[in-house]
């Protein structure tokens, strides 16, 4: 199985607002940045996106680990929320439906074909690639949002 690792990263202004996400693939020596915008969305839509659009591109089942700085995806994942609202028909523990649906929904269904671990990075440290991937998303929103 091929090893792949992906980082990601997602930034909106103001919330919601206009958004942009990143990411970074890296399969051996080759490096693929994608990024991507939203006129009207949240930050952890865009921390959701940029794995999905990231996974997507991927041709074959692959082994990845994917590099966040966002606590809200990785731990999802990681301590067994997604397990938990699936459980409880996309219900929180106080009753209100779980947010982003869609994107949980998508992101589950490319961990049905990956083996996906979750790794949880330091935001705005020194990580170069968390770095470069909040660039992009951030890059997203300065490219195509204008203040009126």
């Amino acid at each position: 199985m091929k090893e792949v690792v992906i980082y990601t990263d997602g930034a909106c202004s103001g919330n919601p607002g206009p958004g942009g996400w990143g990411a970074i693939l890296i399969y051996k020596d080759k490096k693929l940045e994608l990024s991507g915008y939203e006129a009207r969305t949240t930050n952890n839509r865009m921390e959701l996106l940029a794995p999905i659009q990231a996974l997507s591109r991927l041709r074959e089942p692959c082994a990845v680990s994917v590099y966040s700085d966002s606590a809200y995806l990785v731990n999802a994942f990681n301590q067994r929320w997604l397990d938990n609202w699936q459980k409880h028909n996309w219900l929180k523990s106080d009753k209100k439906p779980v947010e982003n649906q869609d994107l949980w929904k998508q992101l589950l269904e490319y961990t049905s074909i990956h083996n996906v671990r979750w790794i949880k990075v330091k935001g705005h440290a020194n990580n170069a690639y968390n770095n470069r991937c909040d660039e992009l998303a951030t890059g997203e929103i300065k490219q195509h949002y204008i203040k009126i």
